[in-house]
């Protein structure tokens, strides 16, 4: 018998502080499935009314899911968590995409009334696993010229948008950069973060540390130390380190609960499921990918581009969001619906786990803007995709 679909809210969102991905980063000598329990047990502690017992499956997206990464990551969390043996586990792999399509996964067996609580997020620690470690892409995509080579470099992809718009330059790029330090240095001085990022006690090469705030940000940056900076993808070419994100550690993760568990324990959620979407693009523009899941997402839901009042989208690089500003006739970098309180090119991008931070910043937009009542949160994806998730504010 078909059951009537549930109402999903997330009821808690954080994540550890972002490092920078080489040895003495914060989390150089920290294993990945660490980062994942401190976050499980932090949201947990939290959320006392929700008792472990309760929660139905822990589901984490890795992008390398070897090493401290593989064997099933979801489950082997749950055990070094602590919670209930009888609490499953698994992993999911989305490559940038897959802390973001493990928390739908959980959206989606809640909805279905196969679960009341999930734990979801996840996690990439790309100084023990760099990007594409141990991929073995099938020769068939270049020798029979299936995809172009340059879809295998994302550097190289994001040059690629710069091609297609000629009118997205250089100079753009770096002005969305620096603006995107800008609000991200305004947000972590007006404290916002502070219940978002969970300190962790971390051993480094100086000894012990608490990693407590990201590695990433360059608060000074400005358009002008940004023109003497490298060009490592192609020669005369626009995209560098500046306006795009880094190399970083870091896990991210959330409670969903089902209404009826809300509504019987009495819970305060932050934010409602309203529904999700992925598309594909062409592999060597994988950066546009954001573009084609926000128009499929709105048209499944019945709502237009502007009843969003925030928009979290990943910045891999800076010309893929100038191109969704672009084909959305947005205003401009300055649109206060846009990575309001700053991106991934100052924060970092630790691939899985971006997904689950971006879920963390928007339910934070949202408890500092009680009228608001729907906003989306977006990625590109390797290999041409990308993920739309909208949500409605469940703290007015």
């Amino acid at each position: 018998m078909a059951k009537e679909q549930q109402d999903v809210y997330v009821l808690d969102a954080c994540r550890t502080a972002f490092g920078k991905a080489r040895p003495d980063g914060f989390f150089g000598q920290t294993r990945a499935d660490d980062m994942v329990v401190k976050v499980i047990r932090t949201l947990m502690a939290r959320n006392p009314d929700l008792e472990p017992s309760m929660i139905d499956d822990n589901i984490w997206g890795a992008t390398t899911q070897m090493g401290d990464q593989g064997l099933t990551l979801g489950r082997t969390s749950a055990i070094l968590a602590g919670l209930p043996v009888d609490v499953p586990g698994y992993s999911v792999d989305r490559m940038c995409a897959g802390g973001m399509t493990a928390i739908n996964c959980g959206v989606s067996a809640i909805a279905m009334g196969m679960a009341d609580a999930i734990v979801a997020g996840g996690v990439e620690h790309m100084g023990h696993h760099p990007m594409g470690q141990g991929a073995d892409p099938n020769p068939r995509f270049i020798a029979e010229k299936i995809v172009d080579t340059s879809a295998l470099n994302m550097g190289m992809t994001a040059e690629n948008i710069h091609d297609m718009y000629p009118n997205l330059t250089r100079q753009m790029a770096d002005e969305y950069a620096v603006y995107c330090q800008k609000k991200a240095k305004d947000a972590l001085d007006a404290g916002y973060f502070d219940d978002i990022i969970i300190p962790m006690t971390v051993w480094t090469t100086e000894g012990w540390k608490v990693a407590d705030h990201d590695e990433q940000p360059r608060p000074e940056a400005t358009v002008e130390n940004m023109q003497g900076l490298r060009l490592p993808f192609r020669k005369g070419g626009r995209v560098t380190a500046g306006n795009s994100s880094g190399l970083n550690d870091g896990a991210a993760g959330s409670i969903l609960v089902s209404g009826k568990l809300v509504e019987k324990l009495g819970l305060k959620p932050k934010m409602k499921a309203v529904g999700f979407a992925y598309a594909g693009v062409r592999p060597e523009v994988m950066g546009l990918g954001p573009v084609p899941a926000t128009e499929k997402v709105l048209e499944r839901t019945g709502l237009k581009f502007d009843d969003l009042d925030f928009i979290e989208l990943n910045e891999a690089f800076a010309v893929q969001c100038l191109a969704y500003i672009d084909a959305f006739k947005m205003d401009g970098i300055e649109d206060k619906r846009l990575n309001q309180l700053g991106g991934a090119i100052a924060y970092g991008h630790p691939l899985a786990s971006s997904g689950g931070r971006l879920v963390a910043h928007l339910a934070k937009l949202f408890e500092l803007n009680p009228k608001a009542k729907y906003g989306i949160t977006t990625l590109c994806v390797g290999l041409g995709m990308g993920a739309a998730t909208i949500w409605e504010n469940a703290q007015s």
